[in-house]
């Protein structure tokens, strides 16, 4: 849903936007809407089928579990030199604007492995680009979320902002459990999405990240 709105909102404001989701776990070629890569082109216009699906997703796996299991599952491998590459080689169309910005969405959390010995993290720090972290507000997110940015931090990755987005079963006010996470990382931005009811195009209804998060 961050992806899609920022993409949303970037478009709105005039500039080229292209997501990536080079990794994605769950995925159904029958019904690719309701993937997480389907809900990026929808955000971009585009409608989701499995050939647009394939171009920003190559690595799919149709287990919705870590996608190192998901792979070993169907007998594959992620190759972590590969993804690197792709990341780090975006393709892009022909005639596209200097004022171009490429949004990767990751899979799970920063932890998360890739294969035997690569997680998540490793995939950022390789890449050295732009990060941000988005985090719920269940009971436990804000150890979880301090956790993430304490071992980012020992691989000098230093996200751009966090965005708490309201979990369903959130024990407190979400915009409470934003201002304890602002009050340990004071010199990150963060952003708080409230609680949206799914109703066809949600990433409409998310509040302004590039302003809340002075991207």
């Amino acid at each position: 849903m961050v992806s899609a709105a920022l993409c949303h909102q970037l478009l709105s404001r005039g500039i080229s936007v292209q997501p990536f989701k080079p990794i994605i776990s769950g995925y159904t070629e029958d019904h690719p809407e309701n993937t997480d890569s389907g809900i990026l082109l929808q955000s971009m216009g585009i409608k989701p089928c499995h050939e647009e699906v394939s171009r920003i997703s190559p690595w799919r796996f149709t287990a919705p579990i870590s996608p190192d299991m998901a792979a070993e599952k169907e007998g594959r491998r992620i190759n972590f030199q590969k993804l690197v590459q792709f990341s780090l080689n975006l393709p892009v169309e022909a005639n596209t604007p200097n004022q171009h910005v490429n949004i990767i969405e990751g899979v799970g959390g920063a932890m998360v492995p890739l294969d035997d010995r690569h997680t998540v993290m490793d995939w950022m720090a390789n890449l050295q680009a732009d990060v941000l972290v988005v985090a719920g507000s269940y009971l436990g997110t804000i150890s979880h979320t301090l956790t993430t940015i304490s071992a980012m931090n020992h691989r000098h990755i230093k996200p751009i902002g966090i965005v708490v987005s309201e979990s369903q079963d959130s024990p407190v006010p979400v915009k409470l459990t934003t201002e304890t996470i602002a009050r340990f990382l004071p010199e990150i931005p963060m952003a708080t999405i409230p609680r949206i009811i799914p109703s066809g195009a949600i990433w409409k209804d998310v509040p302004d990240l590039l302003k809340l998060l002075k991207l």
